[in-house]
């Protein structure tokens, strides 16, 4: 696949979304299964480039799709929405107004939890089911 094809909209790609540095330095198989593309694509497009264009500053994907073993070394939960392509980590300057700017844009999403300590914000949306709306604050966790 050449690196455009990977593109899911203007603003993200899907090697981002698979891409971690924790299963680098492991040597772990990340590989993405083919029943979670269709959730990564429409968190990608549903959630994540609509707040994108919404917030105008950037979004920088941390942690998107992980595999079960991977989940389970950096202390994800066992039902981790990130092993279903329903769940990314981004970093952005200013992650209170991201916040801000999420329920501003009316968007549809799971949860938005904002982890100060690590200075991240995970944010997901299911591809079936109702989605909560729950905004959350943590001082620590992945």
């Amino acid at each position: 696949m050449e690196k455009d094809e990977k593109r899911l909209t203007e603003h993200f790609r899907m090697d981002e979304f698979v891409y971690s540095a924790m299963a680098v330095e492991l040597g772990l198989n990340n590989a993405l299964p083919s029943e979670v593309i269709p959730a990564i694509r429409n968190l990608m497009v549903r959630l994540l480039e609509p707040l994108r264009i919404y917030h105008r500053q950037p979004m920088y994907i941390m942690s998107g799709y992980r595999s079960e073993e991977l989940n389970r070394l950096v202390g994800g939960a066992p039902s981790s929405q990130h092993m279903k392509g329903e769940a990314v980590d981004i970093y952005t300057v200013d992650r209170n107004r991201l916040l801000e700017d999420l329920v501003a844009s009316r968007l549809n999403f799971d949860q938005a939890i904002l982890y100060r300590t690590k200075g991240f914000i995970h944010l997901s949306l299911k591809k079936h089911g109702v989605n909560r709306k729950q905004i959350l604050f943590k001082e620590e966790g992945v």
